[in-house]
């Protein structure tokens, strides 16, 4: 599992995760990805289109640091995730909490919005 991070011209912070959210990818990123979107108040675009599979130590990775970010006044939006991954987040109710987006400028606006 791969983490690349982007600072956008309005300081969102785009995450770019590609590999699989398994149980050893999610390992491998857990520590740096909450140190990025858990701790300080920001926006964040998680791009999820280089993500192939999605466990549920993936979505728990998601969810927590999502839930953490918003109790600091952030917001975290997921923006292009491959079919079968959009799939496992829509089935587990994740959608309803992080919002999903076909594209980073979709995700970008909704995070611009009041």
């Amino acid at each position: 599992m791969e983490l690349q991070t982007e600072q956008m011209n309005d300081g969102t912070l785009k995450v770019n995760l590609l590999g699989r959210l398994d149980i050893i990818g999610t390992n491998a990123i857990d520590l740096q990805f909450t140190s990025l979107t858990a701790t300080r108040k920001a926006n964040v675009i998680v791009d999820l289109s280089g993500v192939d599979f999605l466990a549920s130590m993936g979505v728990r990775l998601l969810l927590s640091n999502a839930k953490a970010l918003g109790s600091r006044g952030g917001k975290m939006v997921i923006c292009k995730p491959d079919p079968m991954v959009k799939k496992v987040l829509e089935t587990t109710g994740i959608d309803a909490i992080i919002p999903l987006y076909d594209d980073v400028d979709s995700a970008h606006q909704a995070l611009k919005a009041p």
